[in-house]
């Protein structure tokens, strides 16, 4: 994958349709910053969906992993805290 498009928002704005042209058209997606700091991206649906599937896959992960556990069950607040904390 080439390198990543960076545009603020203002200039996203003024030609948003190459913006979604250039990601469903060449596969490449767009970060949009605000005020220097990166808020957004614009990206192929397809690359939101393989996105979409590995998180749900590492979710199950988790929950098989836990359940297989003979140890007392852990809460769900805490499952979920490490999923969000991400890899480590």
């Amino acid at each position: 994958m080439s390198e990543v498009q960076v545009e603020t928002i203002r200039q996203v704005r003024d030609h948003i349709a190459d913006v979604v042209d250039r990601a469903d058209r060449d596969d490449s997606p767009t970060v949009i910053t605000r005020r220097g700091r990166e808020v957004a991206a614009v990206v192929p649906i397809e690359m939101l969906r393989r996105y979409q599937l590995l998180e749900e896959q590492e979710v199950l992960r988790l929950v098989r992993e836990r359940m297989a556990d003979p140890a007392p069950g852990i809460p769900m607040e805490q499952v979920m805290a490490e999923i969000l904390e991400g890899p480590e």
